[in-house]
């Protein structure tokens, strides 16, 4: 339910950041179930350590489930990113990275995903580029059990192709629309973590 480098835990790292990318996964793909909300109301917010990573960013996001009903942050997912049409905000890598829906970038992350063997949900109603997606696989990457697939390299390489290129602008257009509360501190806490993120792969390079 909480980021568990941000609290003690017999966890390790990766397992740590499989969960991050759980919990990113399930805001943006909708909004917080009831039970997830509570979670996030109930969450440990001080870090083992004063001053550790993300713990300003994750304080903020918890601060604000404890303020917002689990209605009232439904009402914002749905202002932000639902309603018919084009919405407010894209959660679209193709969107940020061509400026159009299903372009290259949709194609070039398809081509990919077959090499990993993953295949998109025929339940899921978005394409592969949206970030929700993207962190799934992320996580399948960290936590899955083949080692020749979920490794650091692999990893390394699908976030900075098909992530880091464009999430940071993504968690910024969230973060400015005018009706954005609640998802304003889960893209600044994004935001954070894509920095962790990018610090340590290029660490790797």
């Amino acid at each position: 339910m909480q980021p568990a480098i941000l609290v003690p835990s017999t966890l390790d790292e990766e397992t740590a950041r499989a969960e991050i990318y759980g919990l990113l996964a399930a805001l943006f793909y909708a909004a917080p179930t009831p039970a997830l909300h509570e979670g996030l109301r109930l969450a440990v917010t001080e870090a083992p350590a004063a001053g550790a990573l993300l713990e300003a960013s994750w304080s903020e996001l918890v601060a604000a489930a404890r303020t917002m009903s689990a209605q009232e942050v439904a009402d914002e997912y749905d202002a932000l990113f639902g309603g018919v049409g084009k919405p407010e905000v894209y959660l679209f890598g193709s969107h940020y990275l061509s400026g159009f829906l299903n372009e290259k970038p949709l194609a070039a992350l398809r081509g990919e995903l077959a090499e990993l063997g993953l295949t998109r949900d025929d339940t899921m109603a978005e394409t592969e580029d949206h970030y929700a997606y993207l962190c799934e696989v992320m996580r399948y990457l960290i936590a899955g059990d083949d080692v020749e697939v979920a490794n650091l390299t692999r990893q390394r390489e699908f976030f900075t192709r098909h992530v880091q290129p464009w999430a940071q602008q993504m968690c910024d257009a969230v973060a400015a629309h005018p009706r954005s509360r609640f998802y304003k501190c889960v893209a600044h806490f994004t935001h954070s973590f894509t920095s962790v993120e990018s610090q340590g792969f290029d660490m790797l390079a």
